[in-house]
């Protein structure tokens, strides 16, 4: 067997992380050993326990209706240009939050073939999440169109060399995650990008594994429309409204088809005809979810105070050691690491795969120890940075191999 470099102990990690300060403020439980899913859903934060009750007695319960007026009008725009500004590089007017990402998906994928008349196919890798393909087989079989298919390593992503084979005078809009929900593989965007506007085509990047956790600069790379989630990295919890980024020059020729009165010009006027408002606003439908905006706050001024760049600091860490630990201590039983080894390509969770992993993850949840799996083989390792300490991965991994270990008796 090959011999592995001994990891960094997760004591010494815990002890020089500068991050760790940060784990104190989310909401622990005596039911979880190790949570290594928090790039699925987020912690919830001690604060937001006084924030929801606060909502409750004095927004929703004291003021009524008249928080409409007050703050909730323009809540989805306001937090908005919060998330733009803090995770995502965008400037203010460029981000709206509502709806469920599969709903924005439909509504924006819609819109920017609208906006690209005449052109018959949409680009999209086979690997990507499965409502995202899933969507664009609706629309496709909706407005006639053509879904050409990239293929690629599910341990690794796509590059901007396979989009270059794939787009052509033709494609409309090519839509892709900016990190891999499998692999973790972080895709260049901006190489990318500029690959989909040279063939002519509108950009949609999926940065639901990405906002919180992996630094994102959406106008300096040119991006057109980004959509994402709110209950993994920003802690918006179960069912959390997404966002949905708009770069301002195409806001006013991207006509999305789902209209609601929230949308319009006029919200109030009643009108017997539908035109849509200017800005952001015009992507929105129905009535926000203020209620499922209210925790963001909070995991948005943690963002805001760890920095991201030193969020993504720790996340490298943290993925470093698992890949570290596997190698010293799983790798004799037949585990292999399906993500990225390279920190830059590789977001904040890592896939290790072995066959009897589904097993394994049954017997994991059984003695609270929290990760996730993903067919056929993989085990997923997603580590929320600022609320997972490196002794909390090691207790998991350690399972993890005692379990192998069991099984292989």
């Amino acid at each position: 067997m090959t011999a592995h470099t001994a990891p960094r102990t997760a004591a010494d990690l815990d002890a020089n992380d500068p991050l760790a300060g940060f784990v104190s403020r989310f909401i622990q439980s005596d039911q979880v050993v190790a949570y290594l899913d928090g790039n699925s859903l987020g912690r919830p934060l001690k604060t937001t326990v006084d924030r929801l009750g606060g909502f409750v007695t004095h927004d929703w319960g004291s003021r009524l209706i008249r928080s409409w007026d007050e703050q909730w009008m323009e809540l989805p725009l306001t937090l908005g240009d919060r998330i733009g500004r803090i995770t995502l590089g965008a400037a203010a007017g460029q981000t709206v939050v509502g709806d469920s990402t599969t709903v924005l998906l439909y509504k924006l994928i819609r819109a920017a073939v609208d906006a690209r008349p005449g052109r018959t196919e949409i680009v999209i890798d086979r690997d990507n999440f499965p409502t995202d393909r899933f969507i664009l087989e609706g629309v496709a079989a909706e407005r006639g169109l053509t879904l050409r298919w990239i293929d690629t390593d599910p341990q690794g992503g796509v590059t901007a060399e396979l989009v270059a084979d794939a787009v052509g005078m033709n494609t409309a809009l090519v839509v892709l995650s900016q990190v891999a929900y499998r692999s973790g593989f972080v895709a260049d965007v901006p190489a990318i990008t500029a690959v989909a506007h040279a063939a002519g085509a509108l950009m949609l990047w999926d940065v639901c594994h990405s906002a919180g956790s992996v630094p994102t600069s959406l106008d300096a790379w040119g991006v057109d429309i980004a959509v994402g989630c709110s209950y993994k990295y920003l802690n918006g919890g179960p069912g959390a409204p997404a966002f949905a980024y708009v770069a301002s020059k195409l806001q006013s020729s991207l006509n999305q088809p789902i209209w609601g009165w929230m949308g319009a010009a006029d919200v109030f006027a009643m009108a017997d005809g539908f035109v849509a408002a200017e800005g952001m606003r015009r992507f929105l439908s129905g009535t926000p979810p203020v209620l499922g905006m209210v925790p963001m706050e909070d995991m948005l001024d943690l963002i805001e105070e760890a920095g991201l760049d030193a969020i993504r600091s720790k996340s490298l860490a943290l993925t470093t050691f698992v890949i570290e630990w596997t190698d010293a201590h799983l790798a004799q039983f037949g585990v292999t690491v399906g993500s990225p080894r390279r920190g830059e390509r590789r977001g904040s969770h890592v896939t290790l795969l072995h066959p009897r992993f589904r097993e394994v993850t049954r017997l994991l949840w059984e003695r609270d120890v929290i990760p996730d799996f993903r067919f056929p083989t993989g085990l997923r390792i997603g580590l929320s940075p600022l609320s997972t300490t490196f002794a909390e991965v090691e207790l998991g991994l350690t399972l993890v191999r005692d379990i192998l270990d069991q099984l292989s008796d």
